[in-house]
């Protein structure tokens, strides 16, 4: 199997592509560019070193890094296709430069390869498997609001801006409104043996949000067995047993020092069948007050700003507000 050819760039001493040994030299160029470009919050290593668990990611071919003469690394970029094959390919560009090497043609070169190596991905699947040959494909890339130059990048490429998502914060000190339970339904923390069943709700929570795709075993154990999720700010509400709606919540110290002790609320979904039934609120409220319980001051989440079921009006009415957006670049194939 081939990989694109380095990209050339003056500002670069030398490209090689990753290896597991070079998960602090990743997360070093992260954090690096988390301070710049989200100050919030930051990239945690086991985010990074998770990756290399993945069975559908091959650093060796798919992670780019950029060095300087000295060796110290300048960027790196990642691209991901999602293992999904069930209604078209995705892949996900993922990636940073140092901020202190910025304007030097770096993002532009890396961005190329990686715009290279993900088409040369949706060949190798095409080619792997016939039904996907048939399957329409995209590559996205988030870009924050104020990166203008990722933006251009892309935009020179035939990416467009399709969807911004928002982030939303909410102090908890401020007053949690009561919601009602509806009648017949149990609100409880998330406990693991119910891991398989949330993942089977959150992919038909999710099944017609746009960009959403399943979310597999793997990935999930990752997520669900993690050093983050908090399992007493999580809520599951229980119909007869079943998991029909969820909240759920992790907690990492490493950004509590721009807002405080905080909860990043990653999931909150309905499944199809219980939508309209007032269940995201009752879940969402039951587990702001358990963070407040639990001495946290401030949630965040990310909301898409079109999502098909309302969830930006329901999170303002809950008391979050916006903070700042990222679009979502995306090429179609």
């Amino acid at each position: 199997m081939s990989t694109p050819n380095a990209p050339t760039c003056p500002a670069v001493a030398h490209w090689r592509t990753a290896t597991r040994d070079d998960i602090d030299v990743i997360h070093g160029v992260l954090v690096a560019a988390d301070r710049v470009d989200h100050p919030t919050w930051t990239t945690p290593r086991e985010d990074v070193a998770e990756t290399f668990e993945l069975s559908h990611v091959d650093h060796e071919r798919d992670t780019l890094i950029a060095f300087d003469e000295t060796g110290e690394a300048l960027a790196v970029g990642t691209v991901t296709l999602h293992p999904s094959r069930e209604e078209h390919l995705h892949i996900y560009l993922t990636g940073a430069v140092r901020p202190d090497r910025r304007g030097r043609g770096i993002g532009t070169a890396l961005f190329g390869w990686q715009h290279e190596r993900a088409e040369e991905q949706l060949r190798e699947a095409a080619a792997a498997d016939a039904a996907a040959a048939s399957l329409p494909a995209e590559i996205q890339v988030y870009a924050s609001e104020k990166d203008t130059a990722l933006e251009r990048i892309a935009e020179s490429l035939g990416y467009r801006t399709e969807r911004w998502f928002s982030t939303m914060h909410r102090d908890l000190s401020e007053p949690i409104a009561e919601v009602t339970t509806p009648d017949g339904i149990e609100l409880v923390p998330f406990s693991s043996d119910r891991a398989e069943d949330a993942r089977l709700a959150r992919n038909d929570a999710f099944r017609d949000h746009w960009g959403s795709l399943p979310s597999p075993p793997e990935r999930w154990q990752q997520f669900i067995g993690g050093p983050f999720l908090r399992p007493d700010l999580c809520t599951l509400a229980l119909d007869g047993g079943e998991i029909v709606a969820f909240c759920l919540a992790s907690v990492n110290e490493g950004d509590f020092a721009v807002l405080g002790p905080n909860a990043y609320i990653d999931l909150v979904g309905v499944v199809r069948s219980h939508r309209r039934r007032g269940l995201a609120p009752a879940v969402i409220s039951r587990s702001l007050a358990a963070m407040r319980e639990a001495g946290l001051g401030m949630t965040v989440l990310d909301v898409d700003t079109e999502s098909p079921t309302g969830a930006n009006a329901l999170y303002g009415g809950l008391g979050f507000t916006p903070y700042e957006r990222d679009r979502v670049l995306v090429r179609r194939y």
